[in-house]
């Protein structure tokens, strides 16, 4: 497996399906949200349940083989410092700024009205793990923790 390209994959399918807005497909499992994106051998679905807090999966298929896939759980722990829409909205233009660089792993932080978001991580595409935190005036206010890898057979 070539992780550079797989990499490039991950924040490809990243950018276009949650910060991008993605294409919506029907439910994979009673109660989901799903997003999709492919190209060209490529094909990666983000599959989640919740909303203000949530958890999830991410996989990427190389022709019909699963080969990468992530778990993410994400809460809000102040609801007085911060809602889920201004915490989706600093997430989304944070992200979006991350993905600009080519990478979707930690060691990232990003100033907005809402709050300063901060991702830290270990490891790399093959093997990560990592939290995601918004801090509101100094204090948490939002966290997800995900981690990942390599799908072998």
């Amino acid at each position: 497996m070539d992780l550079n390209a797989l990499n490039a994959v991950v924040v490809a399918a990243k950018q276009a399906c949650y910060v991008g807005g993605g294409e919506k497909s029907a439910s994979s499992r009673q109660g989901s949200h799903d997003l999709v994106w492919s190209q060209g051998p490529w094909r990666y679905r983000d599959s989640y349940f919740g909303g203000t807090d949530f958890l999830g999966q991410e996989t990427i298929w190389l022709d019909a083989e699963p080969v990468w896939a992530m778990n993410y759980h994400g809460f809000i722990l102040r609801p007085d410092l911060i809602d889920a829409q201004r915490a989706g909205e600093t997430i989304k233009v944070a992200l979006s700024a991350m993905y600009a660089e080519g990478r979707f792993l930690g060691g990232f932080t990003w100033v907005g009205p809402h709050g300063e978001y901060v991702d830290k991580s270990t490891g790399a595409v093959d093997l990560f793990s990592g939290e995601e935190t918004i801090y509101c005036s100094g204090t948490k206010g939002y966290g997800l923790r995900y981690s990942g890898g390599l799908i072998k057979p």
